[in-house]
């Protein structure tokens, strides 16, 4: 047996759960049904975007005692196009995002920026000139 390489879900552990509700909301995201401020998710690309709060999710995690700091752990939301970059950018700032560094074209050829939510997750909003989605959002290539 092995492991398939696959990502299904994504859970952050959130110290306000329904103030990072109120910022996901505020970015357009649909909330899936089941969720309230004890647990909410949404379907993003083909992976369920889950908030957990964070206490529980350390106990359950096996991490009780860990304080919370940035793990250098960034989540991507690939867009169409440079331009596109920038307007959700400037849309993630109204919903209250904190800006920590406004896009820029990349030696890679891409354009990015980054975004921390209300608890300090870090989102790059970026174009990949290389990545190939499916009608869903689903990532189904990337590179040459």
């Amino acid at each position: 047996m092995s492991i398939p390489p696959r990502l299904s879900v994504v859970t952050i552990g959130a110290l306000n759960l329904p103030g990072l509700r109120t910022f996901y909301g505020a970015l357009g995201w649909e909330e899936l049904d089941g969720s309230d401020d004890d647990w909410a998710a949404y379907l993003v690309g083909g992976v369920l975007f889950a908030i957990y709060p964070l206490d529980e999710l350390a106990q359950e995690a096996g991490a009780p005692d860990r304080p919370m700091t940035w793990s250098g752990t960034s989540f991507a939301c690939n867009m169409d196009s440079p331009e596109d970059v920038d307007r959700a950018f400037d849309a993630a700032l109204k919903a209250g995002a904190t800006p920590i560094s406004t896009p820029v074209s990349r030696e890679w050829g891409g354009r990015s920026g980054y975004i921390a939510d209300p608890e300090g997750n870090r989102w790059e909003i970026v174009w990949a000139p290389t990545a190939r989605f499916d009608d869903r959002g689903s990532l189904i290539g990337f590179g040459t």
